[in-house]
């Protein structure tokens, strides 16, 4: 794969604040970046050029497509028809195979097991009347996912027992319970060269299914992050991805389980800004464009907090701290659940 000289334009499907994150990282390599948005668009602040038309345009998509030189995405539900006019124009990294495997839940979990590796035990549920049959082999308490499109809690319903009989109304996935005692996810990159880099494994804390803290280092053996580093280098291998993943991981009595991969920088890797030379966000934009991955060797402790709702109230305070950094994604309304910024605190 030929390197992109600077100059060049980076198509990125999304104009999310991880679009916005990343178009600030191209920049600082000298590329432009061209977001293609089908609703409000954060990274419109920041990137050099935005379309804001549906997925379903096709003369829209034709059009960014011709314009840019490399797509990559900051959302993973790109619908697959979008997917197919942008690919034979444009390449698309990571790949289509792995876009294909986060975007379904069952297709996710089937892969890693394929890979010889663990998750939580599931039950595909195509209509409601497999729930039952699910949740009598699998037990309860257990947690029904929708297969697409859930995200920060959302398409999840949990079951306390077998008896319950609530239903997502979309194809999902039933996953059994795991006993963990911590998250930790993973950030991973991998070039077009072969070059895997991870950054250290963070300890992840949620809340009503939305993380809210990532701290490094995260205080586990040295043994066990280096199994889980291992393991995000095999998912990353065996899709021959290039770019930034994120894999979360339990943390078990019997060692680590995969709870979910996500195909692009991810929002437990957001302290890389205050902790590493090279970003998360960086290393990505240099994977894409085919650059050497960079250093992401951490050299201070950092904890990440999200800006969530109406914690952005607390900006006067926050701005008073020292030691700390704060990220601002440039949203209207501060709903509940809504990820407003997020700040990283040099411990």
């Amino acid at each position: 794969m030929t390197e992109l000289k600077p100059g060049s334009t980076i198509g990125i499907l999304g104009g999310g604040q991880l679009g916005r994150m990343l178009s600030v990282a191209a920049s600082r390599l000298g590329y432009r970046c061209h977001v293609y948005e089908p609703g409000a668009s954060p990274a419109a602040d920041v990137a050099h050029a935005v379309t804001n038309a549906p997925y379903e345009d096709e003369a829209a998509l034709r059009a960014f497509a011709e314009g840019v030189d490399v797509i990559t995405y900051e959302f993973e539900n790109v619908p697959t028809a979008a997917l197919d006019l942008l690919e034979s124009i444009r390449p698309i990294r990571p790949n289509r195979g792995a876009l294909a495997v986060s975007q379904d839940r069952l297709t996710e979990k089937d892969f890693l097991a394929g890979i010889g590796l663990r998750t939580a035990p599931y039950r595909n549920v195509e209509t409601e009347t497999d729930l039952p049959a699910a949740l009598a082999e699998l037990g309860a308490p257990a947690i029904l996912k929708t297969r697409r499109m859930g995200y920060d809690g959302k398409g999840q319903i949990r079951f306390k027992d077998a008896e319950s009989r609530d239903w997502t109304g979309a194809p999902s996935v039933l996953e059994g319970f795991v006993e963990f005692s911590a998250e930790i996810s993973v950030i991973v990159a991998r070039g077009a060269d072969g070059q895997v880099s991870a950054f250290d494994p963070g300890l992840n804390v949620h809340r009503e299914g939305i993380l809210r803290t990532t701290t490094v280092p995260c205080g586990l053996s040295q043994s066990l992050l280096t199994d889980a580093v291992l393991i995000a280098a095999r998912i990353v291998n065996a899709l021959d991805y290039v770019g930034v993943m994120g894999v979360e991981l339990f943390v078990t009595r019997e060692g680590l389980i995969v709870n979910e991969i996500a195909p692009r920088v991810h929002n437990s890797g957001h302290w890389t800004q205050a902790g590493c030379a090279v970003d998360q966000f960086e290393q990505h934009i240099r994977a894409v464009a085919g650059l050497p991955l960079g250093d992401g060797q951490r050299y201070a402790d950092v904890e990440m907090e999200n800006l969530i709702g109406d914690d952005i109230d607390r900006i006067p305070d926050l701005l008073k701290q020292p030691r700390t950094q704060i990220h601002l994604y440039g949203k209207g309304d501060a709903r509940p659940g809504r990820k407003m910024g997020h700040v990283n605190r040099v411990l």
